[in-house]
């Protein structure tokens, strides 16, 4: 026995003809769900909440390549020699400082401009306070960290996790 369905021009046909129509519908609603949660999840993403120093430290993998915003007191401001990148080129005008928070504390490198041989003073002072955009480097993952010792240190190797400087902001309080 064959189901059958009425369509909306009163024409009968069996349910086996009706599939495929069903399937594109949910295909299409699948399709569109999956729409809503991506784009309610990059909002969410775009939203930067602010991420503590110790939320990184307890679980540095989990931030690893992750774009976050830090807030806190800039320390311990130390401008790098000239450091070369594996394309060849000489970089100029890097630092480093120390980021503290209520938390902890994560160093912070701020690259150079590379290929442009130029004297640069850090854009931030000790006691600073400032919100940092930057981009967590996590051990374990391969990679160099910048470094006095050298201009850049193998991260496996150290144990350090960075965060590499994206945008600075000073804070108005």
């Amino acid at each position: 026995m064959r189901a059958r369905i009425e369509t909306k021009n009163g024409r009968i046909r069996s349910m086996i003809h009706a599939v495929p129509q069903i399937r594109t519908s949910l295909l299409v609603t699948l399709v569109c769900c999956l729409a809503i949660v991506l784009v309610a999840d990059s909002r969410r993403v775009d939203a930067q909440e602010i991420v503590t120093v110790q939320d990184i430290l307890a679980d540095p993998g989990l931030f690893h390549l992750r774009q976050i915003t830090l807030r806190g007191t800039v320390r311990n401001v130390q401008p790098l020699d000239p450091y070369e990148i594996p394309a060849g080129s000489t970089c100029y005008g890097g630092y480093l400082f120390t980021l503290e928070d209520d938390t902890a504390s994560l160093p912070v490198a701020v690259p150079g401009l590379c290929g442009v041989p130029m004297v640069k003073d850090p854009e931030v002072e000790d006691g600073a306070r400032v919100t940092v955009d930057a981009t967590v480097q996590a051990p374990s993952h391969g990679g160099y960290a910048l470094s006095f010792r050298g201009g850049k240190i193998t991260m496996d190797q150290e144990g350090i996790v960075q965060a590499i400087a994206n945008r600075i902001t000073p804070l108005v309080e």
